[in-house]
């Protein structure tokens, strides 16, 4: 039997996140953001998340996991905690930062990945107040509310990348489940 990106239940709903403390709401915006790209890809067999589909693009959702599976590890455990790990993706074959080198071969390992990634991050900034700061690769420094804003912008940047790549007439699948579509 084929593996299959599996349905995500959400456990963050952003009304709840409306009044609620600054330091709730950010990391409620991160989960859901995080959880948008698990959507974005439930349901999907390891061919079709491998799939480019917006061309001259090389994206692919599987790319995507891939990629932020690694910016988490970068920022969280290796920038604001200051781990000394190495990339998620060092494989032969892998390529840079997680979006080249995808295999649908290995779709179901790269999800434990970026999965165990998220907890570490999680694991990492638990228990660290929001006003404290680490130094970044250029030497200036940031917070680690700074950190939750960056995370936030660059998963809502690539779900929307990720929403292209689900669009009909793109030769991928049709429509993300649950998703509602404007008109």
């Amino acid at each position: 039997m084929t593996w299959i990106a599996p349905q995500i239940e959400r456990t963050t709903r952003i009304g709840d996140l409306a009044t609620v403390p600054e330091r709730r709401m950010l990391q409620g915006w991160l989960n859901w953001h995080r959880e948008t790209l698990l959507v974005k890809c439930a349901g999907l067999e390891p061919a079709q998340l491998a799939r480019t589909t917006v061309e001259p693009s090389n994206l692919t959702l599987l790319g995507l996991v891939r990629h932020m599976a690694e910016v988490e590890r970068s920022w969280f455990r290796r920038r604001f905690a200051g781990e000394g790990v190495e990339n998620v993706f060092i494989d032969p074959g892998d390529g840079d930062e997680g979006i080249d080198g995808v295999h649908e071969a290995y779709a179901e390992r790269d999800f434990e990945r970026f999965r165990a990634e998220v907890a570490a991050s999680e694991a990492a900034a638990a228990g660290h107040d929001l006003d404290e700061t680490f130094t970044s690769a250029r030497g200036a420094p940031l917070s680690l509310r700074w950190l939750y804003v960056l995370m936030i912008q660059e998963y809502a940047r690539h779900n929307g990348h990720a929403d292209f790549l689900r669009e009909p007439g793109h030769d991928g699948p049709v429509r993300c489940p649950g998703s509602r579509r404007r008109r």
